[in-house]
């Protein structure tokens, strides 16, 4: 029975790729020419962001091998360190950036696929109708159960790494280390560009915690949990580093700095136009594989919060392959509301705004989980360890997460407070619904 059931269930490999496939999605096709206003400096501010992130990487590995087989992530271990009100205001946040993101991927996959097929940026109602059915369709497959998704996990981030790994190991024969002399080419400090850079980088890393959240539903969580989200951590890590050393060293910085598609620059200096459709194919299956991952958690967080009667029971209810479908509904047509958004003329602002919103409410919880790491060692008397130990793991990531949310600006620290203000409502009235059941 138990064979069976694990059968069903997220190995390393789908874990390790729902991991690299959160993170790596089309928005990482463009990042070389955001950078090159910094020039080679960036690099560093790459190094600092994955350093970080991590450590954070790290605490969380940690903390699912003290929560097995406990869904939700970062709410399930906020909520251990700090109650219900806490956990909540964590799983409120991080469930609105997932819809979000999830309608972000959308779009950034339809953008993607107009070099391929140009109609898409003439036509609106093919855009919006192409955007919805990636949606829809995932939606679909993702209710078939999480080895289904799973699948379509392994196959989109083995076919969004092979032109990026292309450009890494064949860009170095037509590398030009003169593209990166002067190293800092902005106005900025040395420390200034360090510190822009590694922020800019940082929303490259959000989803490396997407193991933990579907933990009940992974085959030996507290072995393949730690080992997925690190293993995943460290590839993005690798691939984004040299993906944009080897973009910065092929197209002059002056070039790349205007570049729509840096990376189908890179390889149409490799291998012309056929090259820069590849990549261009690329971008597209990152976003879709993103999206499909996307989908799997936005089932999955509300689903352990429900369970805990801090979100309404619909979240809860499960069809007859054991996927919490209401809760992947709700969030689908959510995600399809804020992607018309983004297509109706007049409310393109406010959709930006959401995505500012979106990655600020994903990274509070990095900033509660780190902080419930501490609390909760400290609850279970755990032999004290030096500096750079447990209880120092936990401040170094603690203390990243307060500089990250910092670097998102004091307009989307302002809102994104308000925004989980807007739940406590929300938590009242769940509350006094639950008040009187067992």
């Amino acid at each position: 029975m138990n064979q069976s059931k694990n059968k069903k269930k997220l190995g390393l490999w789908m874990s390790t790729s729902l991991v690299i496939g959160n993170m790596i999605g089309a928005g990482v096709f463009l990042m070389p020419a955001a950078l090159a206003a910094y020039g080679g400096i960036s690099i560093v501010g790459w190094l600092a962001s994955s350093a970080g992130t991590l450590v954070l990487a790290l605490v969380f590995s940690k903390l699912s091998k003290l929560f097995l087989n406990k869904s939700g992530g970062p709410y399930a271990y906020t909520r251990a360190g700090f109650g219900d009100f806490a956990g909540f205001l964590v799983a409120w946040g991080y469930w609105i950036s997932i819809w979000v993101g999830m309608a972000v991927m959308a779009i950034a996959f339809v953008s993607a696929l107009t070099v391929l097929f140009p109609m898409l940026e003439e036509n609106s109602i093919a855009s919006v109708l192409t955007g919805l059915g990636a949606i829809w369709l995932l939606t679909w497959v993702n209710s078939r159960g999480v080895r289904e998704s799973g699948k379509i996990q392994v196959v989109t981030t083995l076919l969004k790494l092979t032109p990026l790994l292309m450009i890494i190991v064949g860009g170095f024969f037509f590398f030009n280390i003169d593209n990166f002399i002067p190293f800092n080419v902005s106005d900025s400090s040395s420390f200034e560009a360090i510190a822009i850079t590694s922020t800019m980088t940082l929303y490259a890393f959000l989803g490396f915690e997407s193991a933990t959240i579907p933990a009940d539903n992974v085959k030996d969580p507290g072995k393949t949990i730690p080992r997925a989200t690190m293993l995943g951590t460290i590839i993005t890590t690798l691939v984004y580093i040299l993906g944009t050393m080897s973009v910065m060293g092929m197209v002059p910085l002056k070039e790349l700095a205007v570049s729509p598609a840096p990376f189908a620059d890179a390889m149409g200096i490799m291998t012309g136009k056929l090259g820069r459709e590849l990549v261009a194919g690329g971008a597209a299956i990152a976003a879709f594989g993103a999206l499909n991952g996307w989908i799997l958690i936005v089932g999955q967080l509300p689903r352990a919060t429900a369970k805990d009667k801090l979100f309404p029971g619909i979240f809860k209810k499960e069809n007859k392959r054991g996927v919490p479908v209401y809760g992947m509904l709700i969030g689908s047509a959510l995600a399809s509301g804020v992607m018309l958004m983004n297509y109706t003329e007049g409310l393109v602002e406010q959709f930006r705004f959401l995505i500012l919103l979106g990655t600020l409410t994903a990274l509070v919880p990095y900033l509660f989980t780190a902080a419930a790491y501490v609390s909760i060692l400290l609850e279970k008397k755990l032999p004290s360890q030096p500096w750079l130990g447990i209880y120092g793991m936990g401040s170094l990531a603690f203390s990243y997460s307060l500089w990250a949310i910092f670097g998102a600006g004091e307009k989307a620290v302002f809102w994104g407070f308000i925004l989980l203000m807007v739940g406590i409502p929300f938590y009242v009235f769940v509350k006094w619904r639950n008040k009187d059941s067992t």
